[in-house]
């Protein structure tokens, strides 16, 4: 997909959000809960997001809302898998909190330096965790191979970590570029694979899809028949959990 603006299609059939997609959530009041009790709220005056993402994923997501986004993508120079290293015994939660926030502030420094219009900044992190352990993207084939042997016949968990950037100029925003004013929160499902054998794990590897996912799978690919059991936001699962991203781009003044 371009960079170019992606309208909203209003015509999106929305029927595929259902309750079981409204994973754990755990800020203390949901943004979706605070618009139902406050249907006099303002009208929305952006009708587009920054996406601060490459996943194909998110943005195939965001196409099935209608919501309308643009890439804000790093700059050449910009260090962005720097952003992503694990600090010792760091917890999976933990670590997908503060790599989000931390891709949330580099993408609000990135809008000013490029001086392109202002409007909210969507980013997100997702991760895998098997026990303690952090299960992020694979290196190769044979990383990949390592990954899904450990989930083979287990449950794990996808944490996907979500951060709003209020647009510069509107109330919430902070031009030292901190935690003030941008809206989070985390959807955590549950994944339980089938036992897998040698040949499927192979092939799976071999195919190259799980390079670039946390966890050396997708959901929405292949991988789809190795799942058993899911608990929680298939969306989350997928990289961008819908019912958590509409309500906190509606608060942050996104119209779709």
């Amino acid at each position: 997909m371009s960079s170019a603006r992606t309208r909203p299609d209003h015509s999106v059939d929305r029927s595929t959000d259902r309750p079981a997609d409204r994973a754990a959530n755990y800020c203390s009041d949901h943004p979706a809960e605070r618009a139902a009790r406050d249907p006099a709220a303002p009208a929305s005056p952006f009708h587009f997001a920054y996406l601060a993402s490459q996943s194909p994923r998110r943005q195939e997501l965001l196409n099935q809302l209608g919501i309308g986004f643009e890439l804000l993508l790093p700059d050449a120079d910009e260090d962005a898998e720097a952003l992503e290293a694990e600090l010792p015994g760091e917890p999976a939660r933990l670590y997908v909190q503060r790599v989000c926030l931390a891709k949330a502030e580099a993408a609000a420094r990135r809008l000013v330096r490029t001086g392109r219009n202002p409007a909210p900044i969507l980013v997100a992190d997702t991760t895998v965790a098997l026990d303690a352990a952090i299960l992020g993207k694979p290196s190769d084939a044979a990383h990949a191979i390592e990954m899904l042997t450990r989930l083979s016949g287990r449950s794990h968990e996808v944490m996907t970590a979500v951060a709003v950037v209020p647009a510069p100029g509107v109330k919430g925003y902070s031009s030292s570029f901190d935690a003030s004013g941008i809206t989070r929160t985390l959807s955590i499902s549950t994944v339980r694979f089938a036992v897998l054998t040698r040949e499927q794990i192979e092939r799976y590897a071999e195919s190259g899809e799980p390079l670039g996912k946390a966890g050396a799978y997708g959901i929405q690919g292949r991988a789809a028949e190795f799942i058993a059991h899911i608990e929680g936001s298939y969306s989350g699962i997928m990289g961008l959990p819908l019912f958590e991203t509409a309500a906190l781009l509606r608060t942050a003044g996104v119209a779709f």
